[in-house]
């Protein structure tokens, strides 16, 4: 079974559909104020493995480090696997390792954020700061699964190397996007501590600082998109083929959607479900983007064969 290639694919995008699903859930720990649910404790739950007694708000963050100790494990298959179905210096096995490591960097930051305290309605400066560096890592493990998945599906490694204009404008996408991202998480903190927890910016001098930063963030939502779309539009008319064609028009058409959904939210004073469709988005449009620049730098060279593995051509 574990040398099976065709299994191994569908596994790596449901692995990536299932991380997915517990990033939407911890979105929903942070908008509903429930990550002190298990205190300062970590990994117990209040200093015990099953709290008894448990609110609502410690049942919440307990199924959410119950689901993302199942997403470690996801990921230490997916190495184990890759490294049985795919031959020495596949993509795979080194995307696979990759999306493990940024799994273990993203329990450790859960994890800081728990024993520092940085969850809840904590209004500690250095909190945006966790905020901004959680997502980033976040974007990077899900650009990982996306990537071994893609790889294992047969798509190509991008050449970066010589890739001219075309390159630059895809490396500034996707940094925009991650900067884009983190203000985003940002925005989303001060929405929390400001709506959700009721804290008055006139009295919190962060409350008040993450709220006059709101503005920002569409404004900067604008300039990416321009940006995106842009390089989209240099990427077609390079001649890309038709998949990077496909991806690019669907980033697009996100973001367009992504838009008036920022715009929503802001209309109904950021409720959590509006909250966790816009987290969706933007993790969708983040993964996207990646595996439209893979597409957008694959190698003349590279052709695709049936069985998920790519090969290049003599």
């Amino acid at each position: 079974m574990l040398r099976s290639r065709t299994a191994f694919v569908r596994f790596a995008w449901g692995a990536l559909a299932y991380t997915l699903l517990v990033i939407l859930w911890g979105g929903y720990v942070r908008a509903s104020g429930s990550g002190a649910g298990c205190g300062d404790h970590w990994p117990l739950c209040h200093g015990e493995v099953i709290p008894r007694a448990p609110t609502v708000q410690t049942l919440v963050e307990l199924t959410h480090r119950l689901t993302s100790g199942l997403a470690g494990l996801v990921a230490i298959l997916l190495v184990v696997w890759a490294w049985r179905a795919f031959e020495r210096g596949s993509p795979v096995r080194k995307g696979a390792l990759v999306s493990l490591f940024f799994m273990v960097t993203e329990g450790a930051v859960g994890a800081g954020l728990v024993l520092f305290e940085m969850v809840a309605y904590n209004v500690a400066v250095g909190r945006a700061y966790w905020m901004a560096a959680h997502l980033v890592n976040t974007f990077f493990l899900l650009a990982a699964l996306g990537l071994t998945a893609w790889w294992a599906s047969g798509g190509s490694v991008p050449r970066w190397r010589g890739s001219g204009v075309a390159g630059a404008a895809l490396g500034a996408s996707l940094a925009g996007l991650l900067v884009l991202g983190a203000s985003g998480a940002v925005t989303a903190l001060g929405d929390t501590l400001a709506l959700g927890g009721g804290l008055d910016p006139a009295e919190v001098p962060l409350v008040a600082t993450l709220v006059g930063m709101r503005l920002y963030h569409p404004v900067l939502a604008c300039v990416v998109f321009v940006l995106v779309l842009g390089t989209v539009v240099l990427v077609a008319r390079r001649g890309a083929d038709r998949q990077a064609l496909r991806l690019g028009l669907g980033v697009v058409g996100l973001m367009l959607a992504q838009l008036w959904i920022g715009l929503l939210n802001v209309w109904l004073r950021a409720p959590i479900e509006v909250q966790l469709v816009h987290l969706l988005v933007t993790d969708l449009i983040w993964i996207g983007t990646v595996l439209f620049a893979a597409e957008a730098l694959r190698p003349a060279e590279h052709v695709r064969i049936g069985d998920g593995a790519p090969v290049h051509a003599a």
